[in-house]
C-alpha cells in the first residue's frame, strides 16, 4: 500500500496539467466525509512510454493491483500482510480511510482517497496517526464543524499535507525546491464544501472562497499567491464562520 501511495504522489508531482479536486460533505450529526480525486491518465501514458517493457510489470504492478472499489487502508495492509499496528485508535482510523483506483481501457487512470463519516474524536486520532503515516489529505478537514456551524481557519488554505508527504518521500528536499515545483506543476487545485442543510449566513471573506449555491462553497487555490509572501489580497480574513439552518 505504501508503494502505491508513493506512486500516487509522484503522479501528483509530475503532471504539468494536474488538477486535484476535493470535496468535504458536512453532515447534520457533526460528522464529515471528504473525498480527493486525481486524474493520472496523462502521467501514466508518459511514464509507460519511457519505461522499458521489461520493467513495466515491476514498476506499475502495484498500481494495477489496487482495487477499483473503495477499500479501506486497513484491508489493503491486511491483504498485503503488512498490518503492523495493534493500536485500537489507529485501526479505527485505518478502517475509515478508503482508497481506490480508476481505470480506462483496463489501464490505470486515477486515484481517489476518502475519509468516511469522521467525527471529532476521529480527527484527533488522525493527527496522531499521520505523524507516522503521511497521507495527502485536505488540510481543511481540521476546521471545526459542530453540525450547524463551520468555523474555517484560512491558514488551512494550503497544501501542507501533500508538501510534507513529498518531502518525506523525496529524501527531504529543500523547502524552497518543493515550493518551486508545487507552483510549476500543479494546476486547478480546489475544494468544495457541501452542507446537508441550507446555508443561513456567512461571516468573514477570503479571495479564494466563493459561495456556489445554497448548500455549497468552493475554495480555488492561487498557487502563485500561496507561495508569494508579498501577495496582495482584497479579502483575507483569518476566520470565516458558516452557519446552516
Amino acid at each position: 500500500m505504501k508503494k502505491t501511495i508513493v506512486l500516487f504522489l509522484i503522479s501528483l508531482f509530475m503532471l504539468q496539467s494536474c488538477s486535484i479536486n476535493s470535496e468535504i460533505i458536512y453532515h447534520k450529526d457533526a460528522a464529515s466525509t471528504s473525498v480527493t480525486d486525481i486524474d493520472t491518465r496523462e502521467f501514466m501514458a508518459e511514464m509507460k512510454a519511457m519505461t522499458p517493457d521489461s520493467l513495466k510489470e515491476k514498476e506499475f504492478g502495484d498500481m494495477d493491483k489496487l482495487p477499483t472499489a473503495w477499500t479501506s487502508i486497513y484491508d489493503l495492509e491486511k491483504q498485503e500482510g503488512k498490518l503492523k499496528t495493534t493500536n485500537p485508535d489507529s485501526i479505527r482510523i485505518m478502517k475509515k480511510i478508503f482508497m481506490k483506483s480508476k481505470k480506462e481501457n483496463n489501464e490505470p487512470a486515477g486515484f481517489s482517497f476518502k475519509m468516511e463519516h469522521f467525527v471529532s474524536e476521529d480527527y484527533k486520532a488522525l493527527e496522531n496517526f499521520t505523524k507516522h503515516e503521511k497521507l495527502p489529505l485536505d488540510q481543511n478537514i481540521f476546521n471545526n464543524w459542530d453540525g450547524k456551524t463551520l468555523t474555517i481557519n484560512t491558514d488551512n488554505f494550503n497544501l501542507k499535507n501533500i508538501e510534507e508527504t513529498l518531502r518525506t518521500k523525496s529524501l527531504k528536499e529543500e523547502t524552497e525546491k518543493i515550493e518551486g515545483m508545487m507552483t510549476m506543476f500543479f494546476k486547478n487545485i480546489g475544494t468544495t464544501l457541501k452542507f446537508e442543510n441550507k446555508i443561513k449566513s456567512i461571516s468573514g471573506k477570503h479571495d479564494w472562497l466563493k459561495q456556489v449555491d445554497d448548500h455549497s462553497l468552493r475554495i480555488e487555490y492561487d498557487l502563485k499567491a500561496m507561495y508569494d509572501q508579498d501577495a496582495k489580497f482584497k479579502n483575507a480574513d483569518k476566520k470565516i464562520v458558516i452557519v446552516t439552518e
